[in-house]
């Protein structure tokens, strides 16, 4: 790694290289300056952006491969020493002073940056250098993003005074719901000093050892075998029904089809059947693109994000569905979205549709799949992943499994194969809405959970179990899940193949118990209980809130 990557850094030179606007992140006590790799990420730019000045080895190893972990020392331009103190990256609001004293040693990391560049075949991103500004040391003060951001400059600010009184109205009774919602996860979940996350730390390290050498981490082919077979059976039946005219019977089973190989193509996304990158991407693609339409590096790139910044209202794209869905209070702020980098609005139909989305959850998640085809063409039509690199020709492959699937399925099944528009209309229905059990799935795990921020000090292990919940149900029903009841524990450890999620449970709810984080479980039943309640919950709020500014309003006119 030579003499530059043998230095050691101190936090004040850290802040400095991140104030010169360098993307430098922590792994194992080695400084990390990844400007290079940042538009050749497989995973996307954002899932760096979010690790920035902060201590990011529990998320790389999580999922990232020995081999990409090795690659990761060629951009290593220094060390710490003893235990680092997170920063808040830029992304989130963070400000960072400029290094005074040290400032000449800039040009030897540029230079080193510049190497890496060549040996990498990459020429070094243009970045522009952050503004000077003051570093506010007071960690102990836990913010809500968006009411920081707000604070700075909001699209929501208005210039009228009758309007001003409303909205520091709201923000009086909003940042009360922040801290009620903070106040009652530090009273839940273990404290977030610096001890007791480090001893967090350890032991959930100690926990992947040994389900490492249990062979967790290993894939069971014939258990793979036996899902292809019951996947080609779905996909028989549904052409045998086809043109046979038993149209109804193929919709069906062809959304059974598109349910279950789902699952497979989130394992192969994460690395977990071959563990190699090139392989399983392959094997995703096929799946995803060429079967269901739908982009794998879309959903790498949003799922990344998704795996670091868990329930976070301004930077997890998976919470994030206004105008339908709010299910936080802090949506009503008209967020700033990191993912989408655009405000999300609570605009007219938000206030409307929020208040009743407890009733709208089943409804719109029946017609989920439309919206993974608009994201997934967006992604692969914007060219929003890497355009070179290793992961540049995936695009072009998934562009090509696109057109093959709407070749199949839109011309080949759906105007070829059936004789009226009515009978058209009606099949494309039913095999979209036979799909929404997965998105049930995938939202059942999150949506009543925690949305609050306790801040940069939380250990990686404590906010995934705070933030993720899991689903109970007989060993046999597991197909009909896909393993994605086991979120928590996916969460923990997403390259883990998920027919071994059942049997790394037990060792996960010993881990919860010595270190005293608890282990969210509901039956499936429950669980949609508690996320329609939640639901129910921000939807009062919503309707609360817009009477209190209603009658604001009213009295302001008045005076």
């Amino acid at each position: 790694m030579g003499r530059l990557a043998e230095r050691v850094l101190s936090r004040r030179q850290v802040e400095g290289l991140i104030a010169a606007g360098r993307t430098v992140i922590i792994l194992d006590q080695n400084v990390l300056q990844v400007d290079a790799w940042l538009k050749f990420h497989p995973g996307g730019d954002k899932a760096i952006l979010h690790m920035v000045g902060r201590d990011a080895t529990d998320e790389i190893n999580a999922l990232h491969s020995t081999g990409a972990r090795n690659r990761m020392k060629n951009f290593v331009i220094g060390q710490i020493k003893g235990p680092w103190e997170n920063f808040l990256p830029p992304l989130h609001g963070g400000k960072f002073r400029p290094y005074i004293e040290g400032e000449q040693v800039f040009d030897e990391f540029q230079e080193r940056a510049e190497e890496l560049s060549e040996s990498e075949s990459l020429r070094t991103p243009a970045r522009s250098a952050s503004p000077a500004s003051v570093f506010d040391d007071d960690r102990s003060f836990i913010r809500d993003p968006s009411v920081l951001r707000r604070r700075q400059g909001s699209p929501i600010a208005s210039s009228s005074s009758s309007m001003t009184s409303v909205s520091m109205y709201d923000e009086t009774i909003l940042d009360e719901l922040t801290r009620k919602s903070i106040e009652a996860d530090l009273e839940k979940y273990p404290a977030i000093d610096s001890e007791t996350q480090a001893r967090i730390v350890k032991e959930y390290r100690k926990l992947g050892e040994r389900i490492r050498a249990a062979g967790l981490f290993n894939c069971n082919y014939f258990r793979y075998f036996k899902e292809v077979v019951r996947y080609l059976i779905f996909l028989s039946i549904s052409m045998y029904c086809l043109h046979a005219g038993w149209y109804k019977t193929s919709a069906l089973f062809l959304g059974l089809f598109w349910h279950q190989i789902t699952f497979t193509a989130h394992d192969a996304g994460h690395m977990g059947i071959t563990h190699d990158f090139h392989l399983d991407t392959c094997i995703g693609i096929f799946i995803a693109d060429f079967c269901g339409g739908l982009s794998l590096g879309w959903w790498k790139r949003s799922h990344n994000v998704h795996h670091i910044v868990t329930n976070d209202p301004e930077h997890d794209p998976d919470i994030e569905h206004l105008p339908f869905f709010a299910v936080s209070h802090r949506f009503f702020t008209s967020l700033f979205s990191t993912y989408y980098d655009r405000v999300m609005h609570y605009d007219a139909a938000a206030k409307v549709l929020v208040r009743f989305q407890n009733y709208l959850y089943y409804p719109v998640l029946c017609l989920g799949r439309f919206n993974l085809y608009r994201l997934s063409w967006e992604y692969l039509l914007v060219g929003l992943g890497p355009k070179k690199g290793i992961a540049a020709w995936h695009r072009w492959l998934e562009i090509s499994g696109m057109v093959v699937f709407w070749y199949w399925f839109g011309y080949g099944v759906i105007y070829n194969g059936l004789p009226s528009n009515w009978d058209r209309f009606v099949y494309v229905m039913i095999s979209h809405i036979v799909t929404m059990p997965l998105h049930v799935q995938i939202t059942l795990s999150h949506f009543a959970m925690s949305t609050a921020d306790l801040g940069v000090g939380e250990s990686f292990a404590q906010k995934m179990l705070r933030t993720t919940m899991d689903v109970d149900c007989p060993r046999w029903l597991d197909f009909i899940h896909g393993g994605l009841q086991f979120q928590a524990i996916h969460h923990l450890f997403p390259r883990i193949p998920r027919h071994n999620l059942r049997e790394t449970q037990r060792l996960v709810m010993e881990f919860c118990k010595e270190v005293g984080i608890p282990y969210t479980l509901y039956g499936f039943y429950d669980g949609n209980k508690e996320v329609l309640s939640h639901l129910g919950e921000i939807g009062k709020q919503a309707a609360i809130l817009a009477d209190c500014q209603a009658a604001l309003l009213k009295g302001e006119h008045g005076h």
